[in-house]
């Protein structure tokens, strides 16, 4: 097992389509064929019953009922019965008979919305391995629905065990599919847990001995949600914290993570995830809706790719990096709250994860033609939305990026298959390629009030944005250079990677970065700049190429919805809007206002309605402190501090340099909380003049980034040639 991100990711040539045999042979006789998964160390798997009593008989549990007990004055039996209640309420209860009915009606689902799902078989071979000798935990992104089955329906294919599934507690109140679900191995959280000590208690006892005894594989989502906008999110670390813990207490020996990428040409929410950031609400999870949603069977999804990245060993990645010894003071038993250095680690892990699942994404032709589409709102001719669709195609290779794309076949009908798949959303009529408004027409009903056409419009560009989003993590980081050297006050190297780190903060809700790489991060930028071509280093000066300015003009163009967002929210926040707002009034408020302003033609960009990019601005605001949160009763109280929320918006302008007052409280305040899974980290406060000094900083880049993004550190200066030799 290999350190963390240090593999490289499968070529699409390696996949395979397992719907192929599927079209050939009989359902049933897949669904009924022999099933003999290897086993963890070849124990047989733990019965549901036995792992329920485990959880219950675990001293872990008995010393919380007690503490419970006492705090609340009720007896102990009454709490242990409260415990027992929520165990039988949360737990699974996996079956392979449910197993291989999911498998037979999977299989007639599937091939009916899907052309191909393609796996890579090389990836599924190691986590073979790894299940026999490791307790493992499955750690996918999360795009879709379909996520939470088809992962269960690969390891059947390939008789592999399978998994437990942490679920929402909704999907357990849907009539008959709940149990479904149940019996095929998900098991249910609440998602308001809050302060509720037995409650955590019971979950994390019960996750803890799933992984101590590795009865199954353990699947989770470590962004916690769903995404909306199909963008990586920032991880939850509970979880994560839940399932290291048995290393740490040395009740196992290693424990493998394996991220997992789920890549998909067309995402079957796709409508419903951009009415909800349009603040429609979301549909409640029931059969009833399950049954009313079938006429999703009747489109077309095209391809979905599922990329089992390399196993990770925690033992590996935890070298030199916590020390367990702190855990032998205490009795295994008791609660023990983790260090700052243990939750450090256990938030590089879960971002590490994250780029990873990155990193193995698959992207489709529709997710560049998008990024172009998104550029030019009043459409392109077809054979320049081709030209320019080919030229980003080879900058995305350049860059790192997987992709889908069709072997000798012509660009043009690559464009034109890409826009039948994608027939709600774009059109290509007399040779021009744009997008539609959400009724279908690119011309605008009569009956529809302005404010009702925007938001029909609004919803066509976020869709469309949401492909465009999972192509970002490849250009992200080049990106922010070429926004940062323009607004630096100078093109000195220190002045621009003081600007990307002052973007990257103020983006961290956006983007997923690792805490501590800002300086990793800056360098692999640059470097990629460099390789096509757009970056010229001389001394400790950037410049832009003289022969490649389409290149850093696209990239920033790229951030510019994201900017734009940022800057009509401060604007909101500092002349129009209440230096007091609440929770409720935030969203509809500012919603009203970036109406008016595209209305008025004062603002062009629909994705600042988008309520998951408004809240991010908030978020941003309170992590900077240019606003506070206040608990009144009930409701939260939001307080403006238009002076911070200026300074901030003319750093982002270029107006004023990142190194003022306000930046520097911006680097204190996140130096603290670097420790609870910030982008940067206080060792990075201190700026570029003495990165050359720290070859001791080299051995966390080592673990957290591939050997050629070391080389290219090493070329550019950053780092002493005799570790790069060491490398």
């Amino acid at each position: 097992m290999e350190t963390l991100c240090t593999e490289k990711t499968p070529e699409p040539g390696e996949f395979t389509d397992i719907l192929e045999e599927r079209r050939r042979n009989s359902d049933l006789s897949y669904a009924l064929r022999t099933f003999s998964p290897q086993p963890y160390k070849g124990h047989p798997p733990t019965s549901a019953s036995a792992l329920h009593q485990a959880v219950l008989d675990s001293h872990y549990l008995r010393y919380v009922t007690q503490e419970v007990a006492t705090e609340s004055g009720e007896p102990v039996d009454v709490i242990r019965e409260e415990a027992a209640g929520i165990l039988e309420e949360m737990s699974h209860n996996l079956q392979l008979s449910f197993i291989r009915l999911l498998g037979y009606t999977l299989s007639k689902v599937f091939k009916r919305v899907f052309r191909r799902i393609l796996v890579n078989e090389e990836g599924l071979n190691k986590l073979q391995q790894a299940i026999q000798e490791y307790p493992v935990i499955l750690m996918p992104n999360h795009r879709s629905y379909v996520d939470f089955l088809v992962l269960s329906y690969v390891l059947f294919t390939y008789d592999l065990s399978i998994p437990v599934i942490a679920a929402g507690i909704p999907l357990m109140g849907m009539k008959l599919i709940g149990e479904i679900l149940r019996r095929s191995g998900a098991f249910f959280i609440r998602r308001a847990i809050g302060s509720d000590k037995l409650y955590w208690a019971v979950l994390s006892e019960y996750v803890k001995t799933i992984v101590r005894t590795g009865s199954a594989p353990l699947e989770f989502y470590v962004e916690g949600l769903r995404s909306r906008t199909l963008k990586s999110l920032n991880p939850k670390l509970g979880m994560m914290h839940m399932v290291l813990e048995p290393f740490f207490k040395g009740e196992v020996y290693d424990i493998c993570l394996v991220p997992i990428s789920i890549s998909y040409d067309r995402v079957l929410e796709e409508s419903l995830l951009a009415h909800e950031l349009l603040g429609v609400p979301k549909p409640k999870e029931s059969t009833t809706g399950l049954l009313k949603a079938r006429k999703v069977l009747e489109d077309d999804y095209g391809s979905m790719h599922l990329c089992f990245g390399q196993p990770l060993s925690v033992r590996e990645l935890s070298k030199g990096r916590i020390s367990r010894s702190q855990y032998n003071l205490v009795p295994r038993d008791l609660p023990q709250k983790p260090s700052e250095e243990t939750q450090a680690f256990v938030s590089m892990v879960a971002h590490g994860v994250v780029r990873l699942q990155e990193r193995g994404v698959v992207l489709s032709p529709w997710s560049l033609m998008a990024l172009v589409l998104l550029q030019n709102y009043g459409g392109l001719a077809l054979d320049s939305l081709a030209q320019r669709t080919a030229w980003l195609r080879g900058l995305a290779l350049k860059f790192g990026a997987l992709l889908d794309w069709p072997a000798q076949v012509p660009d043009e009908e690559v464009m034109l298959s890409s826009v039948s798949l994608h027939g709600s959303l774009v059109c290509c009529e007399e040779g021009r390629v744009f997008l539609l408004d959400e009724q279908g027409s690119s011309a605008a009903v009569s009956s529809v009030s302005p404010e009702e056409a925007v938001l029909k419009r609004a919803a066509v560009v976020l869709m469309c944005a949401s492909y465009r989003n999972q192509a970002l993590h490849v250009f992200v980081r080049p990106a922010l250079v070429a926004v940062a050297m323009p607004t630096a006050p100078s093109s000195r190297k220190e002045d621009v990677f003081t600007q990307f780190k002052f973007l990257q903060e103020l983006f961290s809700n956006e983007f997923v970065f690792v805490p501590g790489m800002a300086i990793q991060d800056f360098e692999e930028g640059c470097s990629l700049l460099l390789r096509c071509g757009a970056l010229q280093i001389s001394g400790q000066e950037l410049t832009v190429t003289e022969d490649e300015q389409e290149i850093a003009s696209f990239l920033r163009a790229i951030l510019q919805p994201f900017i734009q967002t940022y800057q009509v929210v401060f604007q909101h926040l500092t002349v129009d809007g209440s230096q007091v707002f609440t929770e409720r009034q935030y969203i509809p408020v500012l919603r009203s206002y970036v109406l008016k302003l595209i209305l008025a033609g004062e603002l062009h960009t629909y994705e600042a309605l988008s309520s998951d990019t408004q809240k991010n601005v908030l978020h941003t605001l309170l992590r900077m402190e240019a606003v506070t949160k206040m608990k009144t009763g009930d409701q939260s109280k939001f307080i403006v501090n238009k002076a911070d929320i200026q300074r901030i918006g003319d750093i982002l302008a270029g107006r004023r340099p990142a190194q003022s007052a306000a930046f520097s409280r911006l680097n204190q305040g996140h130096a603290r909380r670097s420790v609870r899974g910030g982008s940067t980290s206080e060792r990075e406060s201190r700026g570029t003049g003495e990165l050359r000094k720290e070859s001791g900083k080299c051995q966390l880049l080592f673990a957290t980034c591939s050997l050629h993004v070391v080389e290219r550190c090493w070329r550019l200066g950053t780092l002493p040639g005799d570790t790069y030799n060491k490398a």
